[in-house]
């Protein structure tokens, strides 16, 4: 899925993920140190995906998390002492 529409930007997966993430309104922040990977990341502004390949992407979420709920991740939940950022 991801692939085929990748394909059809000539684009990389990651890069349909990252613009994807974009195109939702969401702040992304790759990671990577290798510098064709870091000026892959940066090279997704030139096209926009579709509705139909937005609404595809969204229905590939089968609600099966491999962590907390987004709504749960709060600082009572998962507070911890950093004292190298405490002033």
């Amino acid at each position: 899925m991801i692939g085929e529409i990748a394909t059809a930007h000539d684009k990389t997966a990651a890069q349909v993920m990252l613009r994807w993430h974009l195109q939702q309104g969401r702040q992304v922040i790759p990671k990577s140190v290798t510098p064709s990977r870091i000026e892959e990341n940066f090279d997704v502004f030139d096209y926009d995906l579709t509705a139909d390949e937005l609404a595809s992407i969204d229905a590939l979420d089968t609600g099966n998390r491999g962590g907390p709920e987004p709504d749960a991740i709060i600082r009572e939940n998962f507070s911890i002492e950093i004292p190298e950022a405490c002033g």
